[in-house]
């Protein structure tokens, strides 16, 4: 399946203002914030790069989820987001897309190892991030 050029532009542009402010609402675990900056984001676009706001948003709404204890969520939104990033480069707007996909598929093992009882117990470390890569022409 070919890509449309614009959408390949697009993921292969610099990321926004609103964006940054996104990726750091993610990475201080404010996540139902990150769902609010990024929806606004994700209603303008399509292709490539709404895929990829899509997959953040479901994977930071997935952690509001597990943070709030429901197990059955997280894991859908986590598998949801997931797969929405698979669609799009592994680079998307500077956003290391193949790291987040790796992070998600360790969180999704763990509360699965984990289960209902005991998913409060996982490791701080596995909590994703989002990292931006350096981009060379």
């Amino acid at each position: 399946m070919e890509k449309m050029p614009e959408t390949s532009r697009a993921c292969e542009g610099s990321p926004s203002g609103q964006l940054l402010l996104g990726i750091r609402q993610f990475n201080r675990e404010e996540w139902f914030e990150c769902h609010e900056t990024l929806e606004a984001l994700w209603l303008k676009e399509r292709g490539d790069v709404r895929n990829f706001y899509q997959g953040i948003i479901q994977i930071a709404i997935a952690l509001h989820h597990w943070r709030n204890g429901n197990l059955g969520g997280s894991l859908s939104l986590l598998a949801g987001g997931r797969g929405y990033l698979l669609r799009v480069p592994e680079v998307c707007l500077w956003v290391d897309v193949a790291g987040l996909i790796a992070q998600a598929d360790r969180v999704i093992s763990a509360l699965e190892r984990l289960g209902k009882e005991k998913m409060g117990e996982l490791d701080p470390v596995l909590i994703p991030r989002l990292k931006t890569v350096e981009v060379t022409e």
